[in-house]
């Protein structure tokens, strides 16, 4: 079994690093562009109430996702010593019983959620089917692992490219033949068999009759901590959308299904990369706080040099887009939420790397701490929000539990010494090119030129700006990748 060495080549996870966000953001920009066009295909034919279905039935088997787990995955990426096949079986036969539980538990519950949404019955199949697929993610979560573990995310996108084609063409293809909801029940079942399939094939492995009660104790010790902290993020997230269900209508939550979608995209292509691949990285140096806090400091000027003018230039193009195209009008009132939404993701681009540091290098009680917090003010906010403002009250409450994690960085700092001056200068030449970008469109009206125009000129204008503010790191950056890059080919 392939594993990085105990004592730490941390040359070697630099490389492996650097290939690996390479990989992933390469794999994310052909994905996100085939969902860029599907979701915007389906946003087109669809409307907001089918999108709400979609939502609101996708947040509830996410819910039920975060039982079949209990951060075992997460344990086997950031322990320290080589794991076994002990440890893998041991994992893999506790998902198993978790998944099977949760799963028959999800299939009792599906009349209930039908009444309590007033699905139709296309809705509860979808339900149904977003069951089963949680049944199938758990198979493909060894493989996953044993990738991950060693950094070869390089290997790891490949699935993740195959599901992505399945599901679009099929949701897409019969969205158009008029297929509503089932477009999404057929698309789902095409990627979960296609994503199994691929997995299995990129990396290889038969679970063996071994269970280690040993093992299991050492796991869940950090495995439990971890899955407290994702399950109240789930609660705080997700589980706030299905309660929503029922307060907001169906078409409220469309409008912050299509607002959150668009609002994260530079997240989900960005950030979560970096995250994916620096979660295992930082877990291999945290013998080295130092060089720890200098990776730390990377990432987060990394982030937020890519996700903050990426947030406002997609802010921009959607704003445009839907007073352009035909019947696309009736997403205008999900506009404020849009740009609360990619505030609050501004944010989450600065204080996401800590958080994930400070798990990384077992501290995760701290940030468990920081994640009750946190949920028990958005469980008071956005209800309340939700009630007197709608929609964008619910953008609007969620931007301001997200100002409050900026408390936890100075704790961080404690064990952690990294630099948070480094989002600064990206900060300010996005709010350069976003004055540059408000300039321009004032003297134009809403077309396609103008969109090309104004993208043209907010890349520019951040770009320049960026490159006079923070050249050294810049050059610098680029000397260190073609040094380690020129290491690995060699």
């Amino acid at each position: 079994m392939e594993n990085l060495p105990e004592a730490l080549d941390v040359a070697l996870v630099v490389r492996r690093s650097l290939t690996g966000i390479a990989a992933l953001v390469t794999r994310s920009f052909f994905i996100q562009g085939i969902n860029f066009v599907a979701f915007f295909t389906l946003t087109i034919i669809l409307s907001p109430a089918t999108i709400g279905v979609y939502s609101l039935a996708t947040a509830v088997i996410a819910f039920l996702a975060y039982f079949s787990d209990i951060g075992l995955a997460a344990a086997l990426i950031q322990k320290k010593e080589d794991i076994t096949e002990e440890d893998l079986n041991t994992t893999f036969y506790l998902q198993q019983i978790l998944v099977i539980s949760v799963s028959l538990i999800a299939v009792a519950v599906g009349p209930f959620v039908q009444g309590f949404y007033k699905l139709n019955t296309d809705g509860l199949w979808l339900y149904y089917v977003l069951v089963f697929s949680f049944f199938v993610s758990s198979l493909k979560t060894i493989p996953s692992i044993l990738l991950e573990r060693v950094l070869r995310f390089d290997r790891l996108v490949i699935p993740q490219v195959v599901e992505a084609i399945f599901f679009d063409s099929v949701v897409v293809v019969l969205a158009l033949m008029g297929w509503g909801v089932k477009s999404f029940v057929f698309a789902i079942l095409a990627r979960d068999i296609a994503g199994l399939i691929a997995i299995y094939v990129v990396k290889p492995w038969r679970p063996h009759f071994i269970f280690s009660k040993v093992a299991a104790k050492h796991l869940l010790s950090f495995g439990i901590p971890f899955q407290m902290n994702s399950f109240l993020a789930l609660v705080k997230d997700n589980l706030l959308l299905v309660v929503l269900g029922k307060i907001l209508p169906l078409s409220a939550i469309g409008y912050i299904g299509f607002a959150q979608k668009w609002a994260y995209a530079p997240l989900r292509l960005i950030m979560d990369n970096v995250i994916r691949i620096s979660f295992p990285s930082f877990a291999r140096m945290q013998h080295d706080t130092k060089i720890l806090g200098v990776a730390l400091s990377r990432t987060i000027f990394l982030v937020a040099g890519l996700v903050f003018p990426g947030l406002s230039l997609l802010c921009f193009l959607f704003i445009s887009l839907i007073y352009i195209i035909p019947k696309y009008n009736r997403w205008e009132p999900a506009i404020i939420a849009l740009i609360l939404f990619a505030a609050a993701a501004a944010i989450s681009a600065i204080t996401t790397p800590v958080t994930n540091a400070l798990n990384a290098v077992k501290h995760i009680k701290v940030t468990l701490v920081f994640m009750v917090i946190w949920t028990v003010v958005t469980w008071l906010l956005v209800p309340i929000s939700a009630h007197l403002w709608g929609h964008n009250g619910v953008a609007g409450a969620l931007l301001v539990v997200s100002s409050t994690s900026f408390i936890l960085l100075p704790i961080a700092r404690k064990w952690i010494e990294f630099s948070l001056w480094t989002s600064v200068k990206p900060a300010v030449a996005t709010a350069i090119a976003i004055l540059a970008g408000l300039g321009v469109n004032s003297l134009m009206h809403f077309s396609y030129v103008q969109v090309i125009v104004v993208g043209g000129s907010f890349s520019l204008v951040y770009l320049g700006s960026l490159f006079l503010l923070a050249r050294q790191e810049i050059l610098h950056d680029i000397q260190f990748i073609r040094r380690q890059l020129a290491h690995e080919e060699a």
